[in-house]
């Protein structure tokens, strides 16, 4: 049997929130072969970090196969749990661990693939991060302003 070649996609991803926690979102590119596909949402109430993870989680959950992932982020926490302490709190039951509701989902939408995390610095020129950027906060200040808060002017 032929063994598969799996693609090779970058996952650019951001996440904010207005408070912390507060109205958050997260912002995201998916990149094949030099194409491009941009992906958003948010919550009313949430944290930065969880923000981070949930813009991995949502485009994981867009690839339709297996693939090879590089997923770039500007969050130290996302980089070094993926790449470092995922298999220890996995040993331990996720004692102690934040946010395990979402690391648990992201081991679930990860499973078919191999994945890997670059760090980069946030707000230093990087055109994908900007725009993840920007799409995570477009998505904050989106949800903030539905949300009618008391004190809110607009």
């Amino acid at each position: 049997m032929e063994k598969q070649v799996r693609k090779q996609i970058t996952l650019y991803c951001d996440g904010s929130s207005l408070g912390n926690p507060g109205p958050g979102g997260y912002g995201g590119i998916l990149e094949y072969h030099g194409r491009q596909k941009e992906y958003s949402g948010g919550d009313t109430y949430t944290t930065n970090n969880r923000m981070e993870l949930q813009g991995v989680i949502e485009g994981l959950k867009l690839l339709k196969e297996p693939c090879n992932v590089e997923v770039v982020s500007d969050s130290s926490y996302v980089v070094k749990a993926i790449n470092e302490w995922l298999d220890g709190w996995i040993k331990k039951g996720f004692k102690k661990v934040k946010n395990v509701d979402l690391w648990q989902r992201y081991l679930e939408v990860s499973k078919p693939h191999q994945i890997h995390a670059t760090w980069i610095k946030g707000h230093d020129g990087h055109l994908e991060n900007e725009r993840c950027d920007k799409l995570a906060r477009d998505e904050a200040e989106r949800i903030k302003k539905s949300m009618n808060l008391p004190g809110d002017k607009g």
